[in-house]
């Protein structure tokens, strides 16, 4: 009989529904077992399939990807140059390397596929993603993000964004080399930290708002207690060896369970520490945000979305107002006393991340926020800087 050189994809369904009948009296392997079920498989198939020993081994991981990972996107999650994926439907995908968006020529074979795959990838992790529950978000264990949207949300297909953790740790002196800041503002920076100057770093999305919250970390006094707090652990500080790390909670599938960013911050007072930093405020937990830096725990630090230092200053005291019911006048004295500075963080259209604002936040008049500009870096290369010595010093002890 003329043996027959199949398409790829048609192997690979076969070959996978092979294995999950075996897997029918196995239970659920783990990845070693797995795989060498895949491999007995594609063995004893070997009459049906003209396929090279390299193509067999390509056919195992690739059926592996699809049963146990993500299928033909994982060889992005593999590649470490890869930052961001962006699967807009079956055959939309995109990834970011560099700071910059490329088109991929994988292809998901239709919606359905697509579908499944997200479900499932989310239901492994207890993350509910269906009809009911279309929007999803998701910690992977390496530390990377994913979230994900279903149809009938998402009209063009099941969409799914995954921002991975690339593991590595920059240290100042990499982020002076990169452009990324120069080294009079790391120096400053340096002393407002350890002098315990509250910091709230702002910008937009993947403009590196964790990555230099992490470096930041690097120059806080090793004897000290900090307690971080996240929507979604990305957060890898440091030299701490005293530290506390909260995570929030979803609801589940009943609809309880739930621990808010706010509730962790509440809690954290209670923890005796002596900083804590907030890995992103988007909403009334600001409120408690703001009553833990006025009630003497200076040296915190957070982040936020904005386009400017004056703009997130503006998000912020609605989201305080919209928590607290304070008056405008109160909660514009209540932030300008609690944070000292706000760095605003770009990335410009070559993908160049950068520093492009260190302001210091005054004392209001008239019940207006007033801001100093103390660096600007408009264009990612020449730093134009508006202060002097004396006037760093000034900044650095007028509280």
């Amino acid at each position: 009989m003329k043996q027959l050189r199949y398409d790829t994809e048609i192997i690979k369904e076969r070959i996978s529904r092979c294995v999950l009948k075996l897997l029918k009296s196995e239970g659920e392997p783990d990845d070693a077992r797995l795989k060498e079920i895949i491999a007995n498989v594609i063995s004893e198939d070997q009459d049906k399939l003209m396929l090279s020993l390299n193509e067999k081994r390509e056919l195992a991981v690739n059926v592996f990807n699809s049963l146990r990972r993500l299928d033909v996107i994982e060889p992005m999650m593999q590649d470490p140059s890869v930052t961001e994926i962006m699967v807009n439907g079956p055959d939309n995908i995109y990834f970011e390397k560099n700071g910059k968006l490329f088109r991929s020529e994988i292809r998901f074979k239709d919606k359905n596929s697509l579908q499944t795959l997200i479900s499932c990838f989310f239901a492994n992790s207890n993350r509910p993603l269906n009809e009911a529950n279309p929007i999803s978000d998701l910690r992977l264990p390496d530390g990377s993000r994913a979230n994900a949207v279903l149809p009938p949300v998402a009209p063009d297909g099941p969409i799914i964004t995954i921002r991975k953790f690339t593991g590595i740790r920059h240290d100042i002196a990499t982020l002076i080399r990169q452009g990324f800041i120069n080294d009079k503002e790391a120096r400053f920076l340096y002393e407002c930290v350890r002098n315990k100057k509250t910091i709230f770093l702002c910008g937009g999305t993947g403009s590196g708002k964790t990555t230099f919250l992490n470096t930041l970390s690097s120059f806080i006094g090793k004897d000290e207690r900090v307690v971080t707090i996240e929507d979604s652990a990305e957060l890898s500080l440091q030299g701490i060896t005293n530290l506390v790390r909260l995570e929030a909670r979803l609801p589940g599938p009943d609809g309880n369970g739930e621990i808010t960013i706010g509730a962790l911050i509440r809690a954290a007072l209670r923890m005796r520490p002596d900083r804590i930093i907030v890995g992103e405020v988007r909403g009334t937990e600001s409120a408690d945000m703001m009553h833990a830096l006025n009630t003497g725990h200076p040296g915190s630090m957070c982040t936020g979305h904005a386009n400017s230092c004056y703009e997130m200053l503006e998000r912020l005291s609605g989201m305080v107002m919209a928590g607290s019911g304070l008056p405008f006048e109160a909660v514009i004295s209540q932030i300008s006393m609690g944070i000292d500075l706000i760095i605003h963080i770009t990335r410009n259209r070559d993908g160049k991340r950068f520093v492009d604002e260190i302001s210091s936040l005054m004392p209001p008049v008239n019940g207006e926020f007033r801001l100093m500009t103390l660096f600007t870096n408009k264009g990612g290369e020449e730093v134009e800087q508006h202060i002097n010595d004396e006037v760093l010093e000034k900044i650095s002890s007028y509280r």
